[in-house]
């Protein structure tokens, strides 16, 4: 049997960011403590990404949904998506040592939460109701805080004020749909005030560029990262947008061959919480099925980097 030779485009930057290598790296410092004997428990998946989950689940990490799952005086991990006020109370009434793993952007979202209840706007969250990251910076003021997702949302929103409101948004969304939303909440609302530096992060603007760009020459692309991941999903919808079949994968056994029957040229990228090995799984998978080119196509480099936790930091 003849294979076609197929072309790979393999997006740069892709794979994992500063932010979930720092969570990801704080859980296995705490595995690897001299002398540890006690469980280490993480709040939620600390990324998005069940490939990490399971192997840190596999070196001994326990990951709980709620903190009544956690053993009072226990050592438990908040994820890089970071936790509301109220869980953090929570943990000090249940005598938890709390290794906080926010990602430091997600953090800073936290912070201008509190300086806009502070002056007393509404504040209007472009995000996804119910994702982790969501309802921590919505934890923040819950009372002054509204939820939105679209410039339809923020069309039909009613505040208490109109001349006091503020904006933030999750730092996973898609570029170009979050700017809609914010372009129609300057229209209702004149006076609208937001963050001084954009929150989408720079990993989901970095990378959504990268998919835009293969996604330009591609005839499929795909996209490896884990379904409840934000930011791997905006990839995807940003090859969509632009007309181009784009499937997310989990890893190389989700492949699809009728995806690519057809197909030449194949995007590839991964999400912000998606390991690199998985990227060459897929490749070697792909490998397998004919003969194949890889070509990286690089649309800006990385070289951010957040430091550990104090917690683990002392434990060095």
């Amino acid at each position: 049997m003849m294979f076609r030779h197929r072309t790979v485009l393999l997006a740069a930057p892709r794979s994992l960011c500063a932010g979930v290598e720092r969570a990801i790296d704080t859980v296995e410092r705490l595995l690897d403590a001299p002398g540890r004997c006690a469980p280490v428990y993480v709040r939620k998946q600390i990324v998005h990404n069940t490939h990490v989950v399971d192997r840190l689940s596999a070196r001994g990490a326990v990951f709980v949904d709620d903190l009544d799952d956690v053993p009072a005086g226990a050592t438990v991990v908040f994820s890089a998506h970071g936790v509301s006020p109220a869980v953090r109370a929570q943990a000090r009434e249940r005598d938890l040592t709390v290794v906080d793993a926010t990602c430091p952007l997600v953090t800073k979202v936290h912070t201008e939460a509190r300086r806009f209840d502070k002056r007393g706007d509404t504040i209007v969250l472009i995000g996804h109701a119910g994702h982790e990251e969501v309802e921590g910076t919505f934890g923040e003021a819950p009372d002054a805080t509204v939820i939105i997702d679209s410039p339809a949302g923020a069309t039909a929103l009613e505040v208490p004020d109109e001349h006091k409101v503020s904006y933030l948004t999750q730092t996973t969304l898609s570029l170009e749909e979050t700017e809609a939303t914010i372009t129609a909440l300057r229209h209702r609302f004149p006076h609208l005030r937001g963050p001084a530096t954009d929150d989408i992060c720079y990993a989901s603007t970095n990378r959504q560029r990268a998919v835009e760009a293969v996604a330009a020459r591609s005839d499929v692309v795909l996209v490896v990262g884990s379904a409840n991941s934000s930011n791997s999903q905006r990839m995807v919808d940003v090859a969509r947008r632009h007309g181009i079949p784009a499937y997310l994968i989990d890893d190389a056994a989700a492949l699809d061959g009728a995806w690519i029957e057809d197909a030449a040229i194949i995007g590839l990228s991964a999400g912000a919480s998606a390991p690199a090995a998985l990227v060459t799984e897929v490749i070697d998978e792909l490998r397998r099925r004919g003969p194949l080119t890889v070509e990286e196509v690089v649309t800006a480099v990385e070289h951010i980097a957040f430091a550990p936790p104090s917690a683990v930091r002392r434990q060095s």
